[in-house]
């Protein structure tokens, strides 16, 4: 037997895929010594190092047709570069189907803030099943633009004729629809998803504030987050239309927690502006209003910042892994634990608590 291996096709060659990919690299390159930023190093018998990127697809002429390990580091992508030595992939960058997946407002912006679409044609469903069974893919990942439905949807269902797993890291709802998901379940296909919750992000850390304040008797009142950035993904929501159901993920995350439901005046979550020169940084400002003892007021400031991208690529790293773990075992569908841990609006939602227990059981078997 040879050694164990993860074959993962990307759609999107952006600042996730950026920042995951070159996290395969410094875990495998001696990066990894304290294995920090990683919630599991062995994950079913898995590693970081056995991941390998076999297949891409973009829509970007600056991307198209490059290996994978260059496109990474091709405009508009301004992630923190922390690995600079990854080896070249065997990936050539396809041409993807542009669909819903490029906004109309992102041309009005200077060209490296924007996406450039090559000159290229788009492939129909059966190139991309055809790649994906020829590139001997395990996984697809989804890293397509917020309100790509269209997009999504199409991909969605060339990993699902192609036999392959889908984790779905964008707020489109595949595996939390259940249509998608009886369809995935009857073709013996995994999905992971919706709406990939970054390592140490906002939603997570609203999250467990709002856990905490109904653990201790504190009545939540109103809260509010508040969300900047200068990447294309804001760059993206922008276009308030674009936002619908990310809005519905990430305040559905944390109204999933709260010992009762706050009205829907009382509780705002979501992107608010984009900022060009914050790049992939992200800041949260987050506020919780809330009544202690007695009644007495009390109110909870927070702010936030993280590089945005790397902050989801270990998730990401953790959500292969469970897919590729569920195909070996025979088990499709939505995988219930690990969308719960991992994603903002999973099939299934739980607490923080009991989706560590079961993502932790599922690892085990």
């Amino acid at each position: 037997m040879g050694e164990p291996r993860i074959n993962v096709a990307v759609i999107g060659v952006g600042n996730c895929t950026s920042s995951l990919v070159q996290g395969l690299a410094h875990y495998s390159k001696g990066g990894a010594n304290e294995q920090i930023g990683l919630m599991h190093w062995d994950l079913g018998g898995y590693q970081p190092r056995d991941i390998r990127v076999v297949a891409a697809w973009d829509v970007d002429a600056r991307k198209v047709g490059s290996d994978v390990a260059e496109a990474i580091f091709a405009k508009p992508n301004c992630t923190t570069v922390f690995c600079k030595d990854v080896e070249a992939t065997g990936a050539t960058v396809r041409m993807g189907r542009v669909l819903d997946g490029v906004a109309d407002h992102m041309a009005d912006h200077p060209e490296h803030r924007t996406f450039v679409v090559a000159d290229a044609a788009e492939p129909d469903a059966a190139d991309v099943i055809a790649a994906l069974r020829e590139s001997k893919a395990d996984v697809l990942v989804n890293y397509l633009p917020v309100g790509s439905q269209k997009a999504t949807e199409f991909y969605a269902q060339c990993a699902l004729d192609a036999g392959v797993a889908f984790v779905n890291n964008m707020p489109v709802f595949i595996a939390s629809q259940p249509e998608w998901g009886e369809k995935f379940r009857a073709a013996g296909v995994p999905i992971i998803g919706d709406d990939i919750k970054a390592q140490l992000g906002a939603t997570i850390v609203h999250r467990v504030l709002t856990d905490l304040f109904a653990k201790r008797g504190v009545k939540l009142d109103r809260t509010y987050q508040l969300n900047t950035g200068g990447n294309t993904d804001f760059l993206n929501m922008a276009n308030k239309s674009r936002l619908a159901s990310k809005k519905v993920s990430k305040t559905e995350a944390v109204q999933s927690v709260a010992e009762h439901r706050l009205d829907d005046e009382n509780i705002h979550v979501g992107p608010s502006d984009y900022v060009a020169w914050q790049n992939d940084n992200k800041v949260c400002f987050l506020r919780m209003e809330g009544q202690l003892f007695g009644g007495v007021p009390m109110n909870l400031e927070l702010r936030l910042s993280v590089e945005d991208s790397p902050n989801s690529a270990g998730v990401a790293i953790d959500m292969i892994r469970c897919a590729k773990v569920a195909k070996d075992r025979g088990i499709g569908g939505p995988i219930l634990a690990p969308s719960a841990y991992f994603c903002k609006h999973p099939p299934e939602q739980m607490t923080d608590d009991a989706a560590y227990n079961a993502v932790e059981a599922f690892i085990a078997g």
